[in-house]
């Protein structure tokens, strides 16, 4: 249902982190309710696993292990949350449970770039990042 919201928040376990900027979470919906769903981080766009150069590919390795280090020590809380315009997946903010917004923490740390829905721009044709 396109538009619609959940302000949250949710409170999920983080099962596996598939990239820089999603990941597959444990949602506890309701009183003995969870559901599983992929979720997208808002705000954000990190390198492609299955990118078009060498480049890409490294920094989307280390965008996911970054992730990884940071959001699999716990539960995660998503607030925000709607689904994204593909479908199949919500798109929330995420949070650890000790504070650290992820998607700050990607931006931060120069794995992932500002996104707000639109045409994502190339991984390979920034300075520097050839081949």
């Amino acid at each position: 249902h396109a538009g619609e919201r959940i302000a949250g928040p949710v409170a999920a376990r983080v099962l596996r982190v598939v990239d820089g900027d999603t990941l597959i979470v444990e949602a506890a919906i309701w009183i003995g309710q969870r559901i599983v769903v992929n979720a997208r981080i808002r705000g954000i766009d990190a390198p492609e696993l299955r990118g078009h150069c060498r480049r890409e590919k490294a920094m989307a390795r280390a965008a996911r292990d970054t992730l990884s280090r940071i959001a699999e020590t716990g539960g995660v809380t998503l607030t925000d949350i709607e689904n994204d315009k593909y479908g199949g997946r919500v798109v929330a903010d995420v949070a650890t449970d000790d504070g650290v917004d992820l998607g700050k923490h990607m931006r931060a740390s120069g794995l992932a770039r500002a996104y707000d829905g639109g045409a994502r721009g190339g991984w390979c044709d920034l300075a520097g990042l050839g081949g």
